[in-house]
């Protein structure tokens, strides 16, 4: 009999745990599992039943990655595979031992209908056979019960699978919503690119135009620069010619000053001699 408190929950953690440490959940690992505790009958029960959902556990592989989710979802299956093998076995085990039961039920209940006078250990054996069918009555209404609490179990199962369900269509709503934002965004970059590139090519094109501009008037300027420094030495040459003809003017004018001062003496000379010969000599 399993103790009080072990249900499917229990029996549940333990497959867990063992399949967490890489050891099959056998009925006897898990019982051992449970501190050598628990009906056989009753964690080979929750196992079949356990071994039944694969599919609830793998619709939680929807959130991991491709590779990951085909991984558990192979264990998961060969997890099934197995475990429905041995429950399989434990039914035909169990089915065999009850028709051998029910063989012998039959055959006490002719012995005890062709004689009514059994001896007290045919009574006992009788007591004994109520004591067993009360102990499988209570043992029924203890599974009701558990199957109540696995129902209760399984709708929460499917409110929470309703609820990821939707958190799911949210999140693809959201997904999608910032797929258009961005395809929306890249539309308008797209466009600035577009109109940058257009104003560069302006911008290329007009400093072409600057460049062509530009070496033009480095060549003018080079021109002009030539024909100042031609001017300049010209100049220097007038400059001297114009210095060479004043120093000529100067001599001239000095040699004209000469002139006229000797023309003056003339001058003195011939009025002397005309006014007489004692002018002169008083002079």
């Amino acid at each position: 009999m399993a103790r009080a408190g072990i249900g499917r929950a229990v029996v549940e953690q333990a497959r867990d745990a063992l399949l967490a440490r890489g050891v099959h959940p056998s009925i006897d690992a898990v019982r051992i599992e449970l501190g050598n505790t628990g009906s056989k009958t009753t964690i080979h029960r929750y196992l079949r039943e356990l071994g039944r959902q694969p599919m609830a556990a793998l619709e939680s592989t929807a959130c991991l990655s491709e590779p990951l989710g085909k991984l558990v979802e192979q264990l998961a299956s060969q997890l099934h595979a197995e475990g429905q093998a041995r429950v399989e076995a434990a039914e035909a085990a169990l089915n065999q031992q009850r028709e051998q039961l029910q063989a012998q039920l039959a055959l006490a209940q002719r012995a005890l209908a062709a004689a009514q006078q059994q001896n007290e250990a045919q009574a006992r054996q009788l007591t004994a056979a109520q004591e067993r069918v009360q102990a499988e009555q209570l043992r029924s209404a203890s599974l009701q019960q558990a199957l109540g609490e696995v129902q209760v179990r399984l709708a929460d199962k499917d409110n929470q699978i309703r609820s990821l369900e939707d958190k799911h269509h949210d999140a693809r709503q959201a997904l999608e919503l910032y797929r258009t934002q961005r395809e929306q965004e890249q539309r308008r970059i797209d466009t600035q690119v577009r109109q940058l590139q257009g104003q560069l090519q302006t911008l290329q094109q007009g400093a072409l135009v600057y460049q062509q501009e530009s070496t033009r008037l480095n060549r003018d300027n080079e021109r002009l620069l030539a024909e100042q420094r031609q001017a300049l030495a010209q100049r220097a040459t007038l400059e001297q010619q114009l210095e060479q003809r004043d120093a000529q003017v100067q001599g001239l004018r000095a040699m004209l000053a000469q002139a006229q001062g000797a023309s003056e003496e003339m001058r003195r000379r011939l009025a002397a001699c005309e006014q007489g010969p004692g002018t002169l000599e008083r002079r």
